[in-house]
């Protein structure tokens, strides 16, 4: 297939559409289920990408969940704890395989903004996470293989409508990318940085140490960051993104968007949040929903009188900004990504309060010193890579 042709691009307006190579060759990709569109490619490719670039630098399977062009999440298979498994929703699902471990991840960092959200894995998709994509929200699918157990249950999913793309795992781009503007057209070369442990020797703070788990953690939020619509800031723990702030003007916001998810994460692992007496049958977009207005500042959203008695069973207590403080305090050795250097050295004093222990980011700002400074002081590592990562 050279060709394929689209039902529309970025909206229904935009016609007409397609994919194609540029060469005229083979597509590298076939649709195994459903009829993925404009926006569902552009997820697909960059996920695979990412995934793909996990994969070769942890040596983990990996997974990401996109939307609109950015992940949501990312994360390699590494086993769930029991308190991870209950607040990803798949404590009923007993031990999963790694690459379903994987996923729940990063679908379950940020369930809000994963909701619809475009999959990718860097494995064959097993029948464990098949599984467990069948019963969440989401557009599509793409990885280099299914198991038959696998691919059926995908089709079953959306009447037979889910998008399923296999990808061949051997294809190499071109070395020369394009891009259409206004009847524009721009090239650049293909951003082919590899990210390994020698990407974080130059640590400028007093604290020079970096743990084996902080050099992992710090290559998967600069991955991450790789493939996320710039400006970003990406904040890991334990082998997954646990807050992604992206396409924010000014990088004291991404930083803190970044934060307060990695917050929202942290909170929802509290005994208040865990003990929640939801009511049965809540529908789990509802109970996400809950959740997040319950830990945020509109609780009282949740918590009146006419609404509380529809989510649960009992009202729960107000989980005060000290409780929540408190809890937050707990929060320890984050490691924190940043794709263009930090100008002020307000962002690590907002990262220091989400439990950042390790940054990494290119440098170069006049005020380094100043940034330097306030990682000394909170006992932050902190390295600079020289090397910058925008994507548009």
């Amino acid at each position: 297939m050279k060709e394929l042709e689209l039902k529309y691009g970025c909206n229904p307006n935009q016609k007409p559409s397609r994919i194609s190579m540029v060469n005229g060759g083979e597509l590298p990709i076939k649709v195994l289920c459903g009829n993925p569109g404009y926006i569902n490619f552009l997820d697909a490719f960059n996920g695979w990408q990412l995934v793909s670039e996990l994969k070769k630098a942890t040596g983990l399977p990996a997974a990401t969940s996109f939307k609109h062009v950015s992940p949501a999440g990312a994360a390699v298979g590494l086993p769930l704890s029991d308190v991870l498994a209950k607040i990803y929703w798949v404590d009923d699902l007993g031990e999963l395989s790694p690459l379903a471990s994987a996923y729940a991840r990063a679908r379950g960092a940020d369930r809000m903004s994963s909701f619809g959200d475009f999959i990718s894995l860097s494995d064959v998709c097993d029948a464990d996470t098949a599984k467990l994509i069948k019963r969440e929200v989401s557009d599509g699918v793409i990885a280099p293989g299914y198991e038959p157990e696998a691919l059926e249950i995908l089709k079953q999913k959306k009447n037979g409508k889910y998008n399923v793309i296999e990808i061949d795992p051997d294809y190499v781009p071109e070395p020369i990318e394009h891009k259409e503007v206004f009847g524009i057209q721009f090239e650049q070369g293909r951003n082919e940085l590899k990210i390994d442990e020698a990407f974080f020797s130059n640590v400028v703070t007093d604290n020079k140490e970096l743990t084996e788990q902080a050099k992992i953690d710090l290559a998967i939020s600069m991955i991450t960051l790789k493939y996320t619509q710039s400006n970003s800031v990406c904040f890991v723990k334990d082998g997954q993104a646990i807050g992604i702030g992206a396409g924010q003007q000014s990088r004291i916001h991404c930083t803190r968007l970044a934060g307060s998810k990695a917050d929202n994460w942290f909170l929802r692992q509290s005994p208040q949040v865990l003990n929640l007496p939801f009511v049965d049958g809540i529908r789990r977009a509802d109970r996400d929903n809950a959740i997040d207005l319950y830990i945020g500042e509109d609780y009282m959203d949740v918590l009146s009188d006419e609404a509380w008695p529809t989510i649960f069973k009992t009202k729960p207590e107000v989980f005060t900004k000290e409780a929540k403080r408190a809890w937050l305090d707990q929060l320890t050795d984050v490691a924190l990504g940043s794709d263009a250097f930090f100008p002020f050295g307000d962002n690590i004093e907002r990262a220091h309060k989400s439990g950042v222990k390790y940054i990494a980011q290119p440098g170069g700002s006049v005020r380094d010193d100043n940034v330097i400074s306030v990682c000394n002081k909170y006992g932050i590592a902190m390295a600079f890579t020289g090397i910058r990562l925008f994507h548009h």
